[in-house]
């Protein structure tokens, strides 16, 4: 069994845009492509880094191809004809995405057999539920996804473009705007001038892409937010948090960086985003800020938009998953947020992994368990009825 989903990192592909070689008998463009965190950590010239996804969704399926073949190939290191693959997709995949889906797996790497299982069900049943609210706050975006007897309720799916992602574009920019410069990890090299004693020494590579600089930029950003931010107790404002303790930071190349209310601004951008309005070169964010809403009000609608019945049940297990919802101190404030804000009958309980691993990768968790059935069993779509039926059959076997 192969339950395939892709860390943030796995998820980006670089192209050498100046390289002849052919990719995958394609020869689309005569791209060159490395894929995965390992081939981008070193620099090459004239390379750009691409990412598949746009709003958590597919864009450009060739990258996906050359990705599930670096998947296969370099780290699972099987041959998809042996084994079925259970694939984890988004709750709000379309019907011609999941069609791809199924086509490129039977017809290119010839797999016996096929499930896809929608994100909030695998986390709901990584936690042993089959009734939960999910909030999946990711790279890329937060989805909230009300799941009942293992089946996504899609009319109250609530979805938003503020992931860690944005998040952590929002920190470089504020800490830009205060006169940091993250310099990425090429851009220098550490030389000892005496014992403990070191000095950076630049070094320059001209035909670097902008968008490998900012790939390298992110990374150690997103490491900077990792470290030190955590979601404030009560809503952020400027005056309260002017005078908060300043928490030093070394940054690779050396210099030591203090930050102040950044650390509880950025993630509380997730409760509140207009807050974006205020950092300053977040510009192309502004004209979709008011039209998103703060988590809190997003599962109090996604909840209201579900039978009566089970409004009780979903308050009571609203379950964190993703990269962006291991945030210290995250899982507190949205307990408190939504306690202030749902009706007085509801027992609201939001409950998280205490291990953050686990929590980003719940539903690679939840996909080993449901492959492990012995009653999942009947459930694939097998190559037999792919050839009988084609691929819009998928919508049947896979609800």
């Amino acid at each position: 069994m192969d339950v395939d989903d892709m860390t943030s990192n796995e998820k980006n592909a670089a192209v050498d845009s100046k390289n002849n070689v052919k990719d995958s008998e394609k020869g689309k463009g005569k791209r060159k492509l490395f894929v995965g965190s390992q081939a981008l950590g070193f620099r090459r010239d004239h390379m750009e880094v691409l990412s598949p996804f746009k709003d958590g969704i597919v864009a450009d399926w060739d990258i996906v191809d050359s990705i599930w073949d670096h998947a296969f190939r370099e780290c699972l290191l099987i041959d998809p004809k042996e084994h079925p693959m259970l694939l984890a997709e988004p709750s709000s995949n379309s019907q011609q995405q999941r069609e791809r889906t199924a086509e490129l797996m039977f017809e290119k790497y010839t797999t016996p057999a096929l499930f896809l299982a929608k994100n909030a069900v695998l986390t709901s049943f990584a936690s042993g539920r089959a009734t939960s609210l999910v909030v999946d706050s990711g790279g890329g975006s937060t989805t909230i996804a009300p799941v009942h007897d293992g089946y996504v309720i899609q009319k109250a799916v609530a979805f938003s473009p503020i992931g860690g992602e944005l998040l952590t574009d929002c920190l470089m920019k504020s800490l830009e705007s205060k006169g940091v410069m993250i310099k990425p990890r090429y851009s220098f090299k550490r030389k000892e001038i005496q014992p403990g004693v070191f000095q950076s020494v630049d070094l320059d590579f001209t035909n670097t892409t902008d968008s490998y600089r900012l790939y390298s930029q992110r990374m150690i950003a997103s490491d900077i937010k990792e470290c030190v931010c955590r979601a404030p107790d009560t809503p952020y404002d400027e005056s309260s948090y002017s005078n908060i303790p300043m928490t030093p930071y070394e940054l690779p190349d050396g210099q030591t960086i203090e930050i102040g209310a950044d650390r509880f601004k950025i993630p509380d951008i997730l409760f509140n985003p207009s807050l974006v309005q205020t950092i300053p070169g977040m510009d192309n964010f502004v004209e979709i800020a008011p039209s998103v809403r703060g988590l809190p009000q997003m599962v109090i609608e996604s909840i209201n938009k579900c039978d009566v019945d089970i409004r009780r049940e979903l308050f009571s297990s609203i379950l964190l998953a993703g990269g962006t919802a291991s945030m210290q101190q995250l899982k507190e404030r949205l307990e408190k947020d939504l306690l202030e804000e749902s009706p007085q009958a509801a027992r609201v309980k939001v409950l998280a992994s205490g291990n953050a691993t686990e929590r980003r990768f719940s539903v690679w968790i939840g996909g080993s368990i449901l492959a492990s059935l012995g009653s999942f069993q009947q459930m694939w779509f097998s190559k037999a009825e792919y050839e009988e039926h084609g691929a819009s059959y998928v919508q049947r076997k896979c609800p």
